[in-house]
């Protein structure tokens, strides 16, 4: 299966279980792998025919923006559902969520979480 990726998508958002989280935002970072068809594309070299990654880091930065999450868990969930719904030649998704300035009393990189969605085989 082709893929196309987006690595490092950076975006200022407001998720976080404490209260200053949400109040003051903070950065994320996104790695996004989408698993799809791009024959067609390398055949045509039309935009039409394969996924345009601008709108879809457009559609990530809205749902990031949308509403406040908790749980990094649930905003990276959010994320990889509007993806996989986008398009139908997008078979499967998997979203690294990080968390680089976590509120963490320790030396860190950052915290993630990885998540992973495909859609069903349509018979």
């Amino acid at each position: 299966m082709d893929q196309i990726q987006i690595k490092g998508l950076k975006i200022f958002a407001y998720h976080g279980v404490y209260p200053e989280e949400k109040k003051n935002g903070q950065n994320f970072v996104l790695d996004i792998l989408m698993d799809c068809d791009l024959k067609k594309a390398g055949e045509t070299d039309a935009l039409e025919d394969t996924i345009n990654y601008v709108e879809i880091q457009q559609k990530v930065r809205e749902k990031m923006l949308e509403k406040s999450c908790d749980l990094i868990e649930h905003a990276a969930a959010r994320v990889a559902e509007e993806i996989l719904g986008y398009d139908a030649r997008i078979r499967r998704v998997e979203v690294l969520l990080k968390k680089p300035e976590a509120p963490i009393e320790a030396d860190f990189e950052y915290v993630a979480v990885k998540i992973v969605r495909e859609k069903e085989n349509e018979e």
